[in-house]
């Protein structure tokens, strides 16, 4: 044996001696694995020797490719031996426990207005109502005109209208629902409104987008002591049935007569308190028999049918119901608020 030959035998030895030398110390599944690449992978050890025995004397290849492989064959066989060692003894109570329930997520919670619109359009559909959408891009005519505010009407001024154009605009209320509804329908009609309506006005009471749901009902022979049944019905269904309601003479272009309707705080039970400005009363909706003119723009026979209509503001029944005091907390998204609910 040559002196090259002798020092490739030489280096083959002290390669299976530190290898089994680092085998003897590996605890672990992991720190195989390291070994078995350290030796073994494409850019290991033994395999950099086997690459380098061409470069040996041809008498000197057989030998040193035989050694090499013996000992690549010898260093498999010990990994896999001990990975099957490691993985007998493995105790079973590091595994995990599938029988044991998973971590939860946190879940969310309805938001008031959906959770108080639900209660709402649920109490009405009790008692007949259908529920009717719209859009909330509308033109000019529903919003407005049809609903007998006519252009340049000092009414227009109460809207506070978004403008997308010329006679395109966001929906001041879910009004427009209600002639879109009779020019399609023949009475009885009998449907309420909930979505998003949009005004140019935003301070601590009152927000560019809020939700509103409004109401109406035409048949033959429909009366105000009807109007006033039905939500005196809805009150004590959505409160409680002491709470007391008053009618108070208004103004809306689209019924006549007109009502604003008033519950007795529900802060203070008419004592008189802040939130009622001491009166004892809280104004909650807006009412009226229909107007004929509003008959006469979808065709209805103002002779034969009459009705009432009804809106009224989500946000602010949620905040009565609730005992909100500020609006804007419907919007800023903090969980500790909306997980009271």
């Amino acid at each position: 044996m040559d002196k090259l030959e002798d020092s490739q035998h030489s280096n083959l030895q002290e390669i299976e001696q530190e290898a089994f030398r680092e085998i003897g110390g590996a605890k672990s599944l992991d720190s195989l694995e390291s070994l078995s690449t350290k030796y073994l992978g494409r850019k290991g050890i033994l395999t950099a020797f086997l690459r380098n025995i061409p470069k040996l004397p041809v008498e000197a290849r057989p030998s040193a490719g035989k050694n090499a492989n013996l000992l690549k064959l010898r260093l498999e066989e010990v990994f896999n031996r001990l990975k099957a060692e490691i993985e007998s003894n493995f105790d079973s109570s590091d595994q995990i426990d599938v029988t044991l329930p998973g971590r939860a997520f946190t879940r969310g919670t309805l938001h008031p207005v959906t959770k108080i619109s639900r209660e709402i359009i649920s109490i009405f559909t009790r008692i007949g109502f259908e529920i009717a959408e719209g859009p909330e891009v509308e033109t000019d005519y529903y919003n407005f005109e049809a609903l007998n505010i006519p252009k340049y009407h000092p009414a227009r001024d109460m809207q506070d209208t978004f403008y997308v154009a010329e006679n395109i605009v966001l929906r001041t209320h879910t009004s427009p629902t209600q002639p879109r509804v009779m020019q399609k329908v023949n009475p009885p009609v009998r449907i309420i409104a909930p979505g998003k309506v949009y005004r140019c006005d935003s301070d601590v009471t009152h927000t560019p987008m809020f939700h509103q749901v409004e109401g109406l009902m035409v048949d033959q022979d429909v009366s105000f002591g009807d109007l006033k049944g039905t939500l005196t019905t809805f009150i004590h269904k959505l409160f409680d049935e002491d709470i007391s309601l008053r009618f108070r003479p208004s103004f809306f272009p689209f019924t006549e007569p007109s009502a604003e309707v008033d519950i007795r705080c529900v802060m203070c039970r008419g004592k008189g308190c802040r939130v009622c400005s001491g009166t004892g009363w809280l104004e909650v909706l807006g009412a009226g028999m229909v107007h004929p003119a509003v008959f006469e723009n979808v065709g209805y026979d103002t002779e034969k049918y009459t009705g009432f209509a009804f809106g009224m503001g989500i946000e602010r029944l949620a905040m009565l119901k609730y005992g909100i005091d500020d609006l804007r907390k419907f919007f800023e998204n903090d969980m500790r608020f909306l997980r009271q609910f």
